[in-house]
């Protein structure tokens, strides 16, 4: 009686050598692939700024769209006297307090409220009530109470990153499964035990989608209260250029923009890929 092998069988019964040719080509396709990928997208850009610069000054007039050249002039000047050094270590101070605080309060609150039915029936509505309102509405009266400086900025970031954090980690402390702690709890688990042993590693992956989402956010946070109010910062930066008509500066500080934001997300891919090896 004969028997048809399944591909399982297929590849245990093939040679070791054979099976190390074929990840060798595998990872081959692969590398060619992303070199593919990136080339792409290496030629899209130096396409859209070669027609950029080319188009300056001869189909768009340059005072609506600069070019190329002159925004490389201006990011080398300031370059060249600590303009963009200073205002964008002071967009990242405010982003970096502005998450550590709202994250670490979201942490707190939506795993209390999660887990302390009480507590999140009676604060429920009022937090819903405030995460509807506008976050600009509230950068009046944030200058009023904190000023101009970094205290306003830190406060309207850490705002934002709260909602963020605090909904992630109340839904994970709700989505623990209630089956799973009292299987434990008839095994001798205290409630110290049920809390580091069930509760804080089911709701971990919650909680570090709440902080990957909010990282990029502080960014738009800090961005945005220097914008509204501030001497100082990218977001200042790019408003003085627009007041200014300094098309120049304005596409200047959105390229400065555009390189953190895509720092910041590349290192955000790195820790996730570093932190999940938990599971």
């Amino acid at each position: 009686m004969s028997v048809i092998a399944g591909p399982m069988e297929a590849e245990a019964a093939m040679p070791a050598e054979a099976l190390e040719a074929d990840g060798r080509e595998r990872r081959l396709r692969s590398r060619r692939y992303r070199i593919v990928v990136i080339t792409t997208r290496v030629l899209l850009v130096a396409a859209v700024l070669g027609f950029w610069q080319a188009g300056s000054g001869t189909i768009i007039n340059p005072f609506w769209v600069s070019s190329p050249s002159r925004i490389v002039a201006r990011l080398a000047t300031w370059l060249g006297d600590g303009t963009l050094w200073a205002n964008t270590v002071a967009t990242l101070t405010a982003m970096a307090l502005g998450f550590t605080l709202g994250s670490l309060a979201g942490v707190v609150v939506g795993f209390t409220l999660g887990r302390v039915r009480f507590l999140a029936d009676v604060l429920t509505p009022f937090v819903i009530a405030v995460n509807s309102l506008p976050k600009l509405a509230l950068a009046p009266l944030f200058i009023l109470w904190f000023g101009i400086g970094l205290q306003g900025k830190v406060v309207m970031t850490s705002l934002v990153c709260f909602f963020l954090v605090f909904y992630n980690t109340f839904a994970g402390a709700r989505d623990t499964d209630d089956e799973l702690l009292g299987v434990v709890s008839l095994m001798g688990a205290g409630r110290r035990d049920r809390l580091i042993k069930v509760i804080i590693p089911s709701s971990a992956t919650w909680i570090f989608t709440g902080l990957r989402l909010a990282v990029p956010y502080s960014l738009v946070g800090a961005v945005v209260s220097e914008i509204t109010a501030s001497s100082e910062g990218l977001g200042h930066l790019l408003k003085t250029s627009a007041n200014t008509f300094d098309t120049a500066g304005s596409f200047a500080a959105i390229v400065v923009l555009v390189v953190v934001a895509l720092v910041i997300n590349i290192a955000v891919s790195k820790a996730e890929g570093l932190i999940s090896r938990w599971k």
